[in-house]
């Protein structure tokens, strides 16, 4: 019997904000994950609006303009099409979005946000909800869920999953490019659960010396 079939199937819960080409990069490494090792990723919104409001005034100009305006739409679609169409659709969505915003190049426009939803079968007038705060709480309390697992001083993505004592042990990351496939992935799986069940790990970091790569 191998080694995948030996161990217990667990559950990663994965936040992901879809303007973030990074956490597109690790969400496409979960989805091989899944491939290669028991695990099944349940989907949520983190959102770096929230997330930058407290600086909002010490950002950079361009930034600051992201993140009080615009950075505020994709997050409110998937979150008002997880409230109405359930948690299923949320994962599908962030595929959609973040195929047309990364490797498509379409950005994080309403025409993308129009197109994603009319690939996965939802109804186009949720790209409506861009502008709308009528599910705010929830984006927030989804938003605080993996907030409140890793703390503050990071950003997107965020994973938890099962620690050795039953726990959920949530970290950053892992931030890479290309996203790992196969075997490789499935060792950077295995490194990274190792490193997460140490309970005085924090952070393990080089500098990044190449933007996104896109499939």
């Amino acid at each position: 019997m191998s080694e995948q079939q030996t161990q217990e199937r667990v559950t990663a819960d994965f936040w992901f904000d879809p303007l973030c080409p990074w956490a597109w990069m690790t969400s496409r490494w979960m989805l091989e994950v899944e491939k290669v090792r028991p695990v099944d990723v349940r989907w949520h919104v983190m959102s770096l609006a929230v997330l930058n409001e407290p600086k909002l005034d010490e950002l950079p100009e361009r930034y600051k303009d992201l993140m009080g305006g615009p950075a505020w739409g994709p997050v409110r679609v998937v979150i008002a099409a997880r409230e109405q169409h359930g948690d299923e659709v949320v994962g599908k969505l962030y595929t959609a979005l973040g195929t047309r915003f990364h490797n498509l190049g379409e950005g994080p426009t309403r025409e993308a946000i129009v197109g994603a939803l009319e690939d996965v079968g939802l109804p186009a007038s949720l790209a409506d909800y861009m502008e709308k705060d009528t599910y705010d709480t929830e984006l927030r309390a989804s938003h605080k869920e993996g907030i409140d697992l890793v703390g503050q001083d990071v950003g997107t993505p965020v994973i938890a999953v099962p620690g050795v004592t039953g726990e959920r042990v949530a970290f950053f990351g892992p931030v890479v490019t290309p996203a790992p496939k196969g075997d490789e992935a499935a060792r950077l799986w295995d490194g990274t659960l190792a490193v997460a069940s140490v309970p005085g790990f924090f952070e393990l970091k080089r500098t990044r010396t190449q933007e996104p790569i896109f499939d």
